[in-house]
């Protein structure tokens, strides 16, 4: 099977037309071209599942456009799609921004999906997703050090209960790699996917390696890669792997 993790940024782009006319001002206008640039990119490489981190599920940046739900549709995918802020967040009345979560894709018929969150941080979602002989958390970690770690916490419980093979993929915004969640992998018996500690982030200049796919004994990975697609600020990771 084929994994496919992209962190797509609401597919406003990823270089300098973010910041016309003013800093920043992609994140409020958005793209009309990125979302068919990711769609065509995910088409080419023809995964089994994808997790997108940072989806706009219809604000006005997309043009009311669900972006989980245009890609599904034109891949022929189902998707399970969330809002990454707890029901009781303010980020939930804001314009644009409560519009903004995390999404799987998968070729098969999506069942068994389930929405946890965490107690602490801003983005709190974390989506588990039950397969016949497998499971799949996506996450995307805080930006606060001490937020991630209890995160990694409220994670490794989920992780120690489910009774099949476990795959967690996401942007854990570990600025430090895979140093900063050594301790946690351990504890929840996972071995990253990216053996060399291949940077994702900036696309542009990588640097950061920000985004994993980790995965428990019961899975045996058999390709990994980053292509050097640039529709976003970070890099797509690709996991090729087969149950055991």
């Amino acid at each position: 099977m084929r994994l496919l993790l992209y962190n797509i940024r609401y597919a406003v782009g990823g270089g300098a037309s973010m910041h016309v006319p003013l800093p920043g001002a992609g994140y409020l206008l958005g793209s009309q071209n990125t979302l068919g640039d990711i769609t065509d990119f995910i088409k080419s490489v023809d995964p089994d599942i994808v997790g997108l981190i940072e989806v706009d599920t219809g604000s006005i940046r997309s043009r009311r456009v669900n972006q989980a739900e245009k890609i599904a549709a034109d891949l022929g995918m189902n998707t399970s799609y969330e809002i990454k802020y707890g029901a009781k967040s303010f980020n939930q009345m804001l314009p644009i921004i409560r519009k903004q979560g995390n999404a799987f894709l998968a070729a098969h018929r999506v069942h068994g999906e389930t929405f946890h969150y965490f107690d602490t941080g801003i983005k709190r979602l974390i989506i588990e997703l039950e397969m016949d002989n497998f499971a799949v958390f996506l996450v995307h970690l805080s930006l606060k050090y001490r937020h991630r770690h209890l995160q990694l916490r409220r994670l490794h419980d989920l992780i120690v209960v489910t009774e099949k093979p476990v795959i967690v993929a996401g942007d854990f915004n570990t600025f430090w790699g895979e140093n900063e969640i050594y301790l946690f992998m351990r504890a929840a018996g996972l071995k990253s996917a990216n053996s060399e500690g291949l940077p994702s982030y900036p696309s542009r200049s990588p640097r950061k390696e920000l985004d994993f796919i980790l995965y428990q004994d019961g899975i045996e990975v058999t390709g990994f890669e980053i292509p050097q697609i640039r529709f976003s600020d970070h890099l797509p990771l690709i996991c090729d792997f087969e149950v055991t």
